[in-house]
């Protein structure tokens, strides 16, 4: 392949959005995830929900696949009751991120799943999560920042060796790890903050938002991959 690989990223479903004289139901994407495919190194392609049958095929035409932040992932999912401080479900970006995971899985294209879509990527596998949690954000609306500190060994740590300040939102994380993930990343208090799975295919979750920092390496990472 020559040029630009293009990396496709999962994007937001709303049923009411404003803009100029418009409210309509919108897919879309914070502006972060589409600059920092870009300053990466690749052309970054919107990839809306659409049928799950037909996320092989979109997968096909990518050389990368992103799946973004977002809603909570509907705990039916991975066979659990909904607890009170979990979210509305999103089912069709479950249904259809879970189908391009699979889809990007089966065929060997390289994935990066970015918060909810490192969550998609452990339940996909099997997984459970914890459906609340304290203290990875700076309030409603606001990031908050911590340290992640790598595994030795894993392909995480070969993208960032060291101690790194991330930027964080999120209040439900990895429980029971999904078949062949293994941690990546944690943080101060032990929460599982990346997850990976090792051999030749180029799979990485992160908990944490890249898009909202000035850190380049893991993004940059999986567009090498795409290559």
């Amino acid at each position: 392949m020559s040029g630009r690989p293009l990396i496709g990223v999962s994007t937001y479903l709303e049923s009411k959005v404003g803009w100029g004289v418009w409210e309509l139901p919108a897919a879309l994407l914070p502006a972060g995830y589409p600059r920092l495919v870009q300053a990466a190194g690749g052309l970054a392609s919107m990839v809306p929900p659409d049928d799950p049958s037909y996320a092989a095929d979109v997968v096909a035409r990518l050389d990368g696949v992103v799946v973004a932040g977002g809603p909570d992932v509907e705990p039916v999912r991975y066979g659990a009751e909904r607890e009170e401080r979990t979210g509305p479900p999103a089912r069709e970006r479950d249904a259809w991120e879970l189908a391009l995971i699979e889809a990007a899985l089966a065929s060997g294209t390289p994935l990066l799943g970015i918060c909810r879509g490192m969550q998609l990527l452990n339940v996909a596998l099997g997984g459970t999560l914890v459906q609340h949690m304290d203290g990875h954000t700076a309030g409603t609306g606001v990031f908050g920042t911590h340290a992640v500190t790598p595994v030795p060994g894993t392909r995480y740590a070969s993208v960032a060796p060291e101690e790194t300040a991330v930027p964080t939102y999120h209040h439900q994380a990895v429980d029971r790890l999904g078949k062949d993930l293994v941690v990546s990343a944690h943080a101060a208090d032990g929460t599982v903050e990346a997850v990976e799975l090792p051999g030749p295919s180029w799979v990485l979750g992160v908990q944490w938002h890249p898009e909202m920092g000035e850190d380049t390496r893991v993004m940059a990472a999986l567009v090498r991959a795409a290559s």
